[in-house]
């Protein structure tokens, strides 16, 4: 045998016994695993010009008309950080309007938002909202829902440009390192009130 095929002959071998390793102690002890993120949440932030449009998705184990009766009950902040307040102020047919309140502290800036948003209510489909006062230059997006056989994807869709009041720097980094969690926090507020959101949809 030649230095050529002993090397061949010992790489093969190598690779056997690993492989044999690898089924004995496990795989995920030899391979990489690429988890996915809780509820398949997926956020993404893009600057345009002086306003930010966030698209985001998480997949929640409930019902559809659970997932609405969760998004249309706007004065429970629990499950959204930073939110302090959260008031309707009128309704009128499928038109809700609701005032909020916004504090955080991000990089030692406080941050104070008061808004006022109309939500256009689409039954066990979704919201669209809009900023009709507030502190705000624009704000509005969407939220939609989308049942499927491990529950509801839930799909929100903004557009948002800050006031100049606020840095810049402070609102992009706030956008890039907050937002993520509160989306993840909203989804495990969907399954923790599952039982609750059940009994409203009977």
């Amino acid at each position: 045998m030649n230095i050529a095929n002993s090397l061949s002959w010992l790489a093969s071998s190598i690779v056997k016994k690993t492989f044999l390793l690898c089924l004995l102690i496990g795989a995920q002890s030899c391979f990489a695993v690429t988890e996915l993120p809780p509820y398949d949440l997926q956020v993404f932030i893009e600057k345009a010009g002086a306003a930010f449009k966030v698209q985001a998705s998480y997949l929640a184990p409930v019902s559809q008309c659970e997932a609405y009766t969760f998004l249309t009950d706007y004065e429970d902040v629990k499950t959204t950080p930073g939110i302090v307040e959260s008031k309707i102020r009128r309704r009128n047919g499928n038109k809700v309007t609701v005032e909020r309140l916004i504090e955080e502290r991000v990089l030692l800036f406080p941050i104070q938002l008061r808004y006022e948003l109309e939500f256009t209510e689409l039954p066990q489909q979704g919201l669209n909202f809009i900023q009709i006062k507030g502190d705000n230059k624009a704000f509005s997006g969407t939220w939609r829902l989308h049942s499927n056989e491990r529950g509801v994807l839930v799909r929100y869709s903004s557009i948002m440009e800050p006031d100049s009041v606020i840095p810049n720097g402070v609102i992009e980094y706030f956008m890039r390192n907050n937002i993520r969690k509160g989306f993840e926090m909203m989804a495990e507020g969907m399954e923790r009130s599952r039982d609750t959101l059940s009994l409203a949809c009977k």
